[in-house]
């Protein structure tokens, strides 16, 4: 009988649940294809360059924007070339898991906050976890695996070699990523994203919003800097240097090779909206409760406004990738074991005293 009284809302919630977690996941994939012609287009405007405006359809341009299409499409029916000397099922197998893990890391983003609605409330939060931070580090640490795999089932000493780095570089940044976020997360009280974001709510002094960008500003740049490593985008786009080594993906193409670049874009994604969700407030916007808008309303502003910081997250990563050169390899480790680690357990230990000392 209490089977028979639970179901409707069981049924209900699972597919509330997966309605969610395939918008986060449309959301994701729609923005790594823009990322593709934004990352041109932007890297143009800042060498001074016109950039991709080849692509058409009936002769009309659209600044480029059919370049995503053609891109699909020739990575669609371009040759799938399978290494002779590769181990077939691992070197099929290893573009699925990286792109698997990141798109998984979607779903726990928090975009919006909750919605009174038919005597219920509704989560906009795709995943509702209270571990969420440790569910989407996770999964990127289980994502650096495609990578190595990928290098080590190519039958190749150049993919090796780059799936290697990779794996020093992951490693390198996980540790600091970790010790990063303990200051900010030791300050909320909580593991969860959305949490995380709703005590970013309040006003310091009535006047500041008490985001972590305020709070914890060398945690944030600290964490823009590991975020950018773990993405392996320039300049720290080590595994794939083409400059002085081939790269892991060397030895793909078609859409394997595509799988490895969305899976890049899906990692700056899930990269931007934890800066979000940790630093920028979330779905938080100064004074926006104070204007009297119906919940529905309210809820659909916070959508937009976490969106918005997401997106600006984007174009500030893609401002630094086309403004710095490359780091060497040793500069690299350098950074992240002698630098920004003891910054982070630095910051940690400032922001434990300052709590305990002011609770």
């Amino acid at each position: 009988m209490i089977c028979c009284e639970l179901s409707p809302r069981f049924w209900t919630d699972s597919v509330w649940s997966g309605f969610k977690i395939l918008l986060a996941l449309g959301f994701g994939m729609n923005v790594a294809a823009l990322m593709s012609w934004v990352e041109r287009k932007q890297s143009a405007v800042i060498q001074d360059r016109i950039g991709a405006n080849r692509a058409d359809i009936l002769g009309f341009r659209f600044l480029g924007l059919f370049h995503i299409l053609s891109d699909a499409i020739k990575m669609l029916t371009k040759e799938d070339f399978e290494p002779p000397a590769g181990i077939r099922p691992w070197h099929a197998l290893a573009p699925i898991v990286s792109m698997a893990c990141a798109a998984l890391c979607l779903a726990a983003l928090p975009f919006g906050d909750v919605i009174e609605f038919a005597g219920r409330t509704w989560s906009l939060v795709p995943i509702q976890l209270d571990y969420s931070v440790l569910y989407v580090l996770a999964l990127l640490s289980i994502g650096v695996h495609g990578v190595v795999m990928a290098g080590w089932s190519s039958g190749s000493n150049y993919a090796l070699l780059g799936g290697l780095r990779g794996a020093a570089q992951m490693i390198s940044y996980e540790v600091a990523m970790l010790a990063i976020l303990a200051g900010p997360l030791f300050l909320y009280g909580t593991l969860d994203l959305a949490q995380a974001s709703r005590w970013q709510a309040h006003m310091i002094g009535g006047v500041l919003p008490a985001w972590g960008i305020f709070l914890q500003p060398l945690a944030f740049i600290l964490f823009m800097t590991a975020g950018a490593a773990e993405t392996k985008r320039a300049p720290f786009d080590l595994p794939e240097g083409e400059a002085e080594i081939v790269g892991y993906f060397v030895e793909y193409s078609g859409m394997k090779f595509g799988m490895f670049l969305t899976t890049d874009f899906l990692e700056s994604i899930v990269l931007a909206g934890m800066a979000t969700a940790l630093f920028l407030g979330g779905w938080h916007v100064p004074g926006l409760s104070h204007l009297g808008l119906p919940q529905a309303v309210f809820a659909l502003v916070g959508v937009a406004a976490f969106t918005t910081k997401l997106l600006a997250v984007l174009w500030l990563l893609m401002q630094i990738r086309w403004t710095l050169p490359r780091f060497r390899f040793d500069q690299l480790l350098d950074l992240g074991w002698k630098n920004v680690l003891p910054l982070a357990l630095a910051n940690l230990l400032v922001t434990a005293w300052a709590v305990t000392l002011l609770s």
